[in-house]
This record gives C-alpha cells, structure tokens and sequence, in this order.
C-alpha cells in the first residue's frame, strides 16, 4: 500500500508547453536551417559578385591619352598585338613585351602579321617565350619589368581577362602601376550581351577564374609559376 505503479506509457514533453508557443527544434534542425540560410546567402554574393564582375568588364575603358614607362601585352589573340603595336609606335610606351608567345612563333612573324616597321621591332619589342598561362604572364612581366627598371605598365589584354590579369600582375608586383588598356571583345560590345550564349559562356567560365584566381592568391594554394622554364626544371 502506498506504493505508486508508474505509467509505462512516456508523455510527450511538448504537450505541457503553453499553447502558442512554436515547438523546439532538434540541433540537427538548427543545423540544418543554418546551413540552408548560409547556402541562400552565399549563392547571393556569388550573383552579385558576378553581376559587379560583368557590369566593370563591359564598362571598361582604355585611357584618352595612354602612356606609361612601357607597354605588355598578353597573347592570345592578334587584335591584342595590333593594338599594343600601335600604341608602341604612337609612343605610350617606350618599350613593348609581347607575353606568352609559342615557342615556335619568331619575331619575324609576328611582325610581319602586325605590319609593325623591322626598325621599331628591332629596337623596342621585346618576345616573351616563357608564360603558359595568365600567372606565367604575371611572372615573365615581372621579370622584364625588373630587369628594365620600370615603374609604371600600360597592360594590353581582352576586357573580360583584364581583372584577372591585373589581379595576378599587382599581385607578383604590388610596387608597379599597372595601367589597363582593355581591347573590346566583339561578343561583349552589346549591353545585351547576356541573352548572347557565347558570350555568357565566356563571361562566367572568366569569372570563375577570377574566384579561383583571388582564393589561391590569399591561400597561397595551388599556385604555380606559370612558366615553360620552372616546368622544365621540375621535369630534370
């Protein structure tokens, strides 16, 4: 007697919460819901990073009156050697480095292509053979730049690899003035350029290297030099 039996049967602990009040959430839930919220945001600065990335690629301008101690040029289309040519002969720059040139492209060619006078290739153009990519452009600049003694860079590239490239050059060299003379790619000259697939595909494929570009150059992981010569040291 006296002795209680007890209810085998467990209440549910939220029954004795007062009405109105929302049920608690497992951390499992909070988790989730937090992740969710981060994904959201996330994703958010993504879309808006790429817009700001589009709206400086399509808005950018060269200078009215360019000129600087010297002209670099990164290869990967002729446009961009006429046009650092040009500016060569109409004296922005004392002296011209074309970047990133195959190892069997001779000066004699490119000249030729350029239409550029034997006179001021001999003089003022410089060949470089050694970048494979846009940090091997970086490093290769970087070392005619110091053996020259400049101090200040006319850059010559497509629009939509401008960023990057000035990203990867202050980044070998933040000391230099890097001054951007963007050549206008014909898929981008239109402000409706994003209903152009081509053009979409260029404009985000340019903006993920850029991501990829500024995490390795905080991080420090992944880079590489970028030139033929440290690839062949490392294969010996």
């Amino acid at each position: 007697m006296g002795h209680t039996t007890p209810n085998p049967i467990r209440q549910d602990p939220e029954l004795d919460r007062p009405a109105g009040l929302p049920p608690r959430r497992g951390p499992i839930r909070r988790l989730l819901r937090w992740a969710g919220f981060g994904c959201v945001l996330a994703i958010a600065l993504v879309f808006g990073g790429f817009l700001r990335f589009a709206d400086s690629v399509t808005t950018l301008k060269p200078p009215v009156e360019p000129k600087a101690d010297a002209i670099v040029v990164l290869t990967g289309g002729y446009q961009r050697i006429d046009q650092a040519v040009e500016l060569l002969q109409k004296g922005a720059g004392k002296r011209l480095l074309i970047s990133g040139v195959h190892p069997t492209t001779t000066p004699a060619q490119i000249r030729k292509m350029t239409q550029g006078s034997a006179d001021l290739f001999s003089c003022c153009v410089d060949i470089g053979h050694d970048a494979i990519d846009t940090i091997g452009n970086a490093e290769e600049t970087s070392n005619w730049i110091h053996a020259k003694g400049y101090r200040s860079v006319l850059v010559v590239t497509n629009n939509y690899h401008m960023p990057r490239s000035l990203a990867e050059l202050s980044y070998v060299d933040p000391d230099i003035e890097f001054i951007p003379y963007p050549v206008v790619n014909s898929d981008l000259k239109t402000r409706n350029w994003f209903t152009d697939p081509n053009a979409m595909r260029v404009m985000l494929a340019e903006y993920l290297k850029v991501l990829l570009a500024g995490a390795r150059n905080i991080t420090g992981f992944g880079r590489h030099t970028g030139l033929r010569s440290a690839s062949v040291s490392a294969a010996d």
